[in-house]
């Protein structure tokens, strides 16, 4: 048993919440919503970003940071990606705590993966990165979940295997924390070409095949920024694609659909409740292959829907008409 402190009370730090205390753990969630961290502490709930789930009533609620994380051994950070640099910043955490990152993004500008912008405050060997397929609504529900913690540090990899494992939510190890936070990364990239693919009215071959040869961009990407290739044959990779671009709970699939369907990116937005992640991803994911020189023909499609107001029925149509090639993984 363990104090953990959930920086962030969205639906994914909801859900994590849960799975802690449940496994006996002391948690406390700090969110910047006081609306609802009063609504988890007096009715275990959050019906704004999770509303089907109960949340056990051993979790405690702190709306100041310093206090939230004061004594806590470990902290989950799962605000969007592009929050965690400014949440941070301003607040001094215990020396010897671990740091599980559950934010899946690139950051604009610097583009740093979210390991290294925590690195910049905490010590390397004390941070893991926790990903796969998984959805907060399922995993709030004890739906069988599958996950990968990878770590520079292997005792620090393990520690965080046990304090999230359950009968329903399994953890594996890794060593490789950029292939498992690029795979994390860029899925939501790939959900939103995959919602494209679903709103201009392509089919299961279509999406089958992007997502094949979009975990070939995935890949040579990955290795080229060090990441090891059978990585993304794992969880964070190919689990990751297939649950994002295929289920109904993906925000970032869903956005994509509403562009396919003739949205503006600011329409599509406005309808949403919880971050889309894969809008500056993609910028981000752009840039970096653009810098290291890596084809990423989905990926450029994708910035091209979103920044250039490309149409996506146009988009579909030149990527299919590329120049033929041979099948390759290089």
């Amino acid at each position: 048993m363990a104090d953990f402190s959930i920086i962030g009370s969205g639906s994914w730090g909801t859900a994590l919440a849960g799975v802690l205390a449940g496994n006996g753990n002391r948690v406390c969630m700090w969110g910047r919503d006081e609306g609802v961290l009063n609504e988890i502490a007096g009715k275990q709930v959050n019906s704004k970003y999770l509303p089907d789930a109960q949340l056990p009533a051993t979790i405690t609620v702190e709306s100041d940071l310093s206090r939230a994380v004061d004594k806590a051994e470990a902290v989950v950070v799962a605000v969007p990606s592009h929050a965690v640099r400014t949440v941070l910043q301003d607040t001094d955490f215990p020396k010897k705590m671990i740091v599980v990152s559950v934010a899946k993004g690139i950051e604009n500008g610097t583009l740093l993966r979210v390991s290294e912008i925590l690195e910049e405050k905490f010590d390397a060997d004390r941070i893991a990165v926790l990903s796969g397929p998984s959805h907060a609504e399922e995993v709030s529900r004890g739906v069988p979940t599958l996950m990968v913690g990878a770590s520079k540090s292997l005792e620090v990899a393990k520690w965080v295997q046990q304090a999230f494992m359950s009968s329903t939510f399994r953890v594996y190890t890794h060593r490789d924390v950029v292939g498992v936070e690029i795979g994390g990364a860029l899925k939501n990239v790939i959900a939103f070409a995959a919602g494209v693919i679903d709103g201009v009215g392509g089919g299961d071959n279509t999406k089958a095949a992007l997502i094949t040869r979009a975990l070939v961009e995935t890949t040579r990407l990955g290795t080229k920024l060090g990441a090891e290739p059978l990585t993304f044959a794992g969880l964070s990779g190919m689990g990751d694609l297939i649950v994002t671009c295929m289920s109904r709970h993906s925000r970032n699939r869903h956005l994509g659909e509403q562009i396919g369907q003739g949205k503006s990116l600011s329409e599509a937005l406005a309808g949403m409740v919880m971050v889309a992640e894969s809008v500056r991803t993609t910028e981000s994911a752009y840039e970096l292959a653009r810098r290291h020189g890596v084809e990423v023909p989905i990926i450029k499609e994708a910035y091209n829907v979103l920044f250039e107001d490309k149409d996506p029925h146009t988009a579909v149509h030149e990527l299919m008409t590329r120049a033929a090639k041979v099948e390759d993984w290089g």
